[in-house]
């Protein structure tokens, strides 16, 4: 079979971590001999000068023809009006695609000091409603002011999301340590939170009845991942809250650099790490791109799954281990605690892929 993984290098760091984990993607699937094309799409800053629009059409309906496709971070704060006032490019993707199931692995690696020891965590974050306004409305925005002084923001919670993304969580958690926990706010938002915390409890009940399912409350949750984050395999949240708990377990891990993820619906993938464009370093080739590398190895790992290609499989595990035996040998970019430039790290983890 052939396949598609389109490219959108974004804005910032974006197009020098999207590059470096370009060429290990191409070093993967050479080894493995497994046919990508790679087509690049604008987006970001490129969006917008050239077509007017961050993520253009042309963009959009490229991406309805790929399996998957690699997500650089963008830099929305920057963009001039009317682009600033809309959904930033993410939210417009996942909106766009219904990419409802965000999924943020943490973990200690090797070479990297993680603040709370050992630990192994993935939040799933539902991603299609709850508290944000760019992605919670059919039609419109989930956020307006009646007067200029007062602000209105409707909040969207269903059954439908709720049983899906439960799904997915359920899924992962059988794959490794079969413990589920929700983080919610059921105690004082009741109906909403707990709509969601019910339906996961429902689900875990009738389908997969060998998991441990517990919950917490949001504020005790960040409490009990600063103290004991390694008691936790899969956390199940909203929208909001699992925006918030994965940048936290990412950065107790080591770094937020290093924290990938991917943004999935039934039929396709979209790998993005979970930092953002950092536009101060920007151009200096100091950027560490193992949290878009190993988002790419969560998206051949998915693929292996939705396609049913274990090539995909074996070059998810190839990419995985020469990222990891770098950071094992001392191969660190500077925030990492290294002097590795991102060009020189990729070379290194390429090196290993072609041995």
């Amino acid at each position: 079979m052939s396949y598609k993984i389109g490219l959108l290098y974004g804005d910032g760091i974006g197009p020098e971590i999207t590059k470096a984990t370009e060429a290990i993607m191409k070093a993967a699937v050479k080894k493995h001999g497994i046919d990508v094309e790679f087509p690049v799409y604008p987006m970001g800053w490129e969006g917008i000068e050239k077509y007017n629009d961050p993520v253009p059409e042309l963009t959009k309906e490229g991406l309805k023809t790929c399996d998957a496709w690699v997500f650089a971070p963008h830099d929305s704060a920057s963009y001039p009006e009317p682009h600033y006032s809309r959904a930033n490019p993410s939210g417009t993707m996942r909106h766009y695609f219904d990419l409802f199931c965000n999924a943020r692995p943490a973990k200690s690696y090797p070479g990297v000091i993680s603040r709370v020891g050992e630990a192994d965590v993935i939040v799933v974050r539902e991603n299609s409603e709850g508290m944000l306004p760019d992605r919670n409305m059919y039609k419109g925005w989930g956020e307006f002011m009646p007067d200029p002084d007062t602000v209105i923001l409707n909040s969207v919670f269903t059954r439908k999301a709720a049983e899906r993304v439960a799904h997915e969580a359920f899924k992962m958690s059988m794959k490794r340590k079969k413990h589920v926990t929700i983080a919610h706010k059921a105690n004082v938002i009741q109906w909403s939170y707990g709509l969601f915390r019910s339906v996961i409890y429902e689900i875990g009940e009738k389908y997969y009845p060998e998991v441990t399912v517990d919950d917490y409350h949001i504020d005790a949750m960040t409490a009990h991942m600063v103290k004991r984050l390694k008691d936790f395999d899969v956390i199940v949240t909203t929208n909001l809250f699992g925006d918030i708990l994965s940048d936290l377990a990412g950065e107790l891990t080591g770094s937020l650099g290093l924290a990938p993820a991917i943004n999935t619906n039934q039929t396709q993938c979209m790998a993005q790490a979970a930092h953002g464009s950092a536009p101060d370093i920007a151009g200096k080739n100091i950027a560490n791109p193992v949290g878009l590398m190993l988002s790419a190895v969560m998206m051949f790992e998915w693929l292996a799954t939705n396609r049913n290609d274990n090539a995909f499989a074996e070059a998810a595990t190839t990419m995985q281990d020469a990222v990891l035996s770098a950071m094992e040998d001392g191969v660190l970019t500077p925030d990492m605690g290294g002097k590795e430039t991102t060009t020189s790290f990729t070379e290194a983890v390429v090196n290993r892929i072609n041995i």
